[in-house]
């Protein structure tokens, strides 16, 4: 398995038709995987955190349907933070990035195209177990970042 990094995340502008009776974004061909799952987020209370796992097989393309909210990626090396604040830009999240959601505002939505239905094993909800999982062919784990 390549070993992605946090900067293998990309922003991805979508299309957006102008219209002044309002905007249109379209998601065709524009996310680098074929979509099979379709959930989102929202009414998460201020302060709040989601999200906070890695994935082993499965990409997701994040978007701010409504509001805004910020994606910290890490990848047990390096850490970066994302905002998100516009529909018409998108997320990709490649697997095996540690992701977790925050600093929600009122009445954000988070879209979230997944390219594999929902398997709880695909799961890393542990962070220990997902320094083991990035970095299994390593002869120690590394040192945690500090943060």
């Amino acid at each position: 398995m390549k070993k992605e990094s946090v900067y293998d995340c990309s922003i991805i502008e979508l299309p957006k038709i102008t219209n002044r009776a309002g905007n249109i974004t379209t998601i065709c061909n524009d996310i680098p995987y074929k979509i099979k799952r379709v959930f989102y987020l929202y009414d998460i209370p201020g302060g709040e955190s989601r999200g906070a796992h890695a994935h082993k097989e499965c990409h997701q393309f994040l978007i701010a349907a409504g509001g805004a909210f910020e994606i910290v990626l890490d990848d047990g090396r390096n850490k970066r933070t994302v905002r998100l604040d516009r529909p018409f830009y998108g997320l990709h999240i490649p697997p095996g990035i540690w992701a977790a959601e925050k600093g929600f505002s009122s009445g954000a939505v988070c879209l979230v195209l997944a390219s594999h239905l929902y398997d709880e094993k695909d799961y890393l909800r542990e962070y220990d177990e997902f320094l083991k999982f990035k970095f299994v062919d390593y002869e120690h784990v590394p040192d945690r970042p500090l943060f």
